[in-house]
C-alpha cells in the first residue's frame, strides 16, 4: 500500500536537518509515496472562519523550534541509499492541503531589510474554483504551489544546521520551477539519504523579495530512485523542457559562477561539445535566474532548453 506521511508531533521536525534524525517512513527505490505538509507558528494561525488543521496546534504544543522557520515532514528514508549516490525525487502531483496561507514583511529581513519598520502579516484565501489566491485588497494571483523546502540530510559532520539557507543537500530552494511535473536531484550523505519536505508556497515570485511566499501547507506525491549513475556536487533538476543547474552562496556573484560551471559541465558530458563551445552556447540560449535573495545563502538557478543538449554531431 502506498506510504502517506501525514504531518503531525511524530512525524515533523522544526527548524533543521540532522543526519542524526531517525526516519518516520521507509520506501524501497522507485517507489512512490504521499507527503502532507504545514506551514507557521502560532503567531501566524488565523481567525474563523478559515480553518487551522489540527495537526498544526499539536505540533505548536509538542515539537520545540529548533534554528529556523520551516515545519518539515519527514524524514523518509530510502533502503539501500548510500553516500554519493544521487537521489531523483519526482514530483508527480502538488495540491493545497488547506485553503490559506499568509505573508509577512518584518523589520531587518527580505531584500530590503531597512525599509520596513513594523510587522506585517496577512492571511491570503484560496479560491480553489477559480485557482487563484485572493489578497486581502482585491487582486488575484494564479495558484501555482511547490514545496520551498526538499532535502536530504547533511553530511554528519555538519551537525544540527538550518533550514533557512539552502545548501549542498538542497533544503531551502525555493524554486519556483519545482511544480508538479517535475525532476529535483539531490546528492546523498548518509545512509538511507533521509528526505525530507516542507515549506509549501501558494505561489511566489523569483526573488521571493518581502521573504515569505504564500506559505501554506501541501500535499505532494513524490517517486523517490536512487541514481548510482550519477554524481553530483550541487542539487539540479529538470521540468518536461528545462535542465536547472542550481547554485547558493552569500554573493550573488559566486552563485553565477558555480551554476554557469555545472551548466558548462552539463552541456559537455551531453553534446561532446567543447568547453568553449558550451560557452558559447550557454551565452546564447541559456537563462540565468536569480531564486531568492533573501535566505543567508542567495539562489541562482542557470535553465537551458533541453533541445539544445541533443547530440550535434
Amino acid at each position: 500500500m502506498p506510504v502517506h506521511l501525514e504531518p503531525g508531533p511524530d512525524n515533523v521536525h522544526w527548524g533543521y536537518f540532522d543526519a542524526r534524525l531517525a526516519p518516520r517512513a521507509t520506501v524501497d527505490s522507485g517507489d512512490r509515496l504521499t507527503i502532507s505538509t504545514v506551514s507557521g507558528g502560532p503567531d501566524l494561525m488565523p481567525a474563523a472562519p478559515l480553518k487551522v488543521p489540527p495537526a498544526l496546534p499539536a505540533i505548536h504544543q509538542k515539537v520545540p523550534r529548533q534554528l529556523g522557520p520551516h515545519i518539515l515532514t519527514g524524514p523518509v528514508a530510502v533502503r539501500g541509499a548510500r553516500p554519493g549516490q544521487v537521489l531523483q525525487v519526482d514530483i508527480e502531483a502538488i495540491d493545497v492541503f488547506y485553503d490559506w496561507g499568509y505573508n509577512s514583511v518584518r523589520p531587518l529581513a527580505g531584500a530590503l531589510p531597512d525599509d520596513f519598520a513594523e510587522n506585517r502579516h496577512m492571511h491570503i484565501v484560496l479560491d480553489r474554483a477559480r485557482k487563484c489566491w485572493r489578497l486581502p485588497w482585491g487582486q488575484e494571483v494564479p495558484l501555482a504551489p511547490f514545496f520551498g523546502v526538499m532535502g536530504t540530510a547533511p553530511p554528519p559532520a555538519w551537525g544540527m544546521i538550518s533550514t533557512a539557507p539552502p545548501r549542498k543537500n538542497g533544503g531551502n530552494l525555493d524554486n519556483k520551477e519545482l511544480v508538479a511535473g517535475s525532476t529535483l536531484y539531490l546528492p546523498i550523505f548518509v545512509p538511507d539519504a533521509l528526505f525530507s519536505v516542507g515549506d509549501g508556497h501558494g505561489v511566489q515570485g523569483d526573488g521571493e523579495v518581502c521573504v515569505t511566499a504564500v506559505e501554506t501547507g501541501l500535499t505532494g506525491t513524490f517517486r523517490l530512485t536512487l541514481r548510482d549513475d550519477m554524481r553530483l556536487e550541487w542539487p539540479m533538476a529538470e521540468t518536461p523542457t528545462h535542465m536547472i543547474t542550481m547554485a547558493f552562496d552569500p554573493d550573488l556573484d559566486d552563485c553565477v559562477v558555480i551554476a554557469l560551471r555545472q551548466m558548462l559541465d552539463l552541456i559537455c558530458a551531453r553534446t561532446g561539445l567543447d568547453r568553449y563551445q558550451a560557452y558559447s552556447l550557454a551565452s546564447l540560449t541559456a537563462d540565468v535566474r536569480v531564486t531568492q535573495v533573501v535566505n543567508g545563502n542567495k539562489g541562482i538557478h542557470v535553465m537551458l532548453a533541453k533541445r539544445y543538449l541533443a547530440n550535434p554531431t
